[in-house]
């Protein structure tokens, strides 16, 4: 999709109202939609346990009654999602200057701290792989990584993400009938 459309993406974050409409378009759609219900109910499953746990329902065995018990907390989130329909370059700020730190720095240089002495690295669990001979290969190949998404994932992302985010800001309205189009000729002129 960026290789096609690119430079229409940047002001316009459904890539799906880009495509000609066809059958193959309406398939990716639906398989989006799957994907995006799988991923809120993962996403909702350790929320859902507390809130059993506070009102007491965790012990019981019927889905139906935990479904309904699961509804105070479904429906604020889903509330907060139609108010807030600019999701797009908050997600791409969070991605670029938060995920970039905790699923690669973080866990890299924890890797690097843990075996900085002789003695962890030789009761480490796991030896290094046979494409990296010695333990300085590995570090080797760890720095590059830190490096390289502390300089593009942060550095550059960052950097286009909130570009992208400044940019767009004058186009987010809480409960947007339509986000991301044509501002109308009376926000022009304010």
């Amino acid at each position: 999709m960026y290789w096609a459309f690119g430079d229409q993406l940047l002001n316009h974050s459904n890539a799906f109202s880009l495509l000609p409409r066809s059958g193959w378009r309406d398939v990716a759609v639906v398989l989006m939609l799957i994907h995006q219900f799988i991923t809120f109910e993962f996403a909702c499953t350790p929320l859902y346990f507390v809130w059993e746990k506070v009102v007491g329902m965790h012990d019981t065995k019927s889905i139906c009654l935990r479904a309904a018990c699961q509804l105070p907390v479904v429906i604020p989130i889903w509330f907060l999602a139609i108010i807030f329909p600019f999701s797009g370059p908050i997600n791409s700020a969070v991605g670029s200057l938060l995920i970039s730190f905790t699923v690669y720095i973080i866990p890299a240089l924890a890797h690097m701290l843990t075996y900085r002495s002789a003695s962890a690295r030789h009761n480490a669990a796991e030896k290094p792989p046979f494409f990296l001979p010695s333990w300085t290969a590995v570090y080797a190949v760890i720095a590059f990584i830190v490096i390289w998404v502390l300089v593009v994932g942060f550095g550059l992302g960052g950097w286009a993400s909130m570009t992208n985010f400044i940019k767009q800001v004058d186009t987010f309205r809480l409960f947007a009938k339509c986000y991301q189009c044509p501002p109308s000729p009376s926000l022009k002129h304010n």
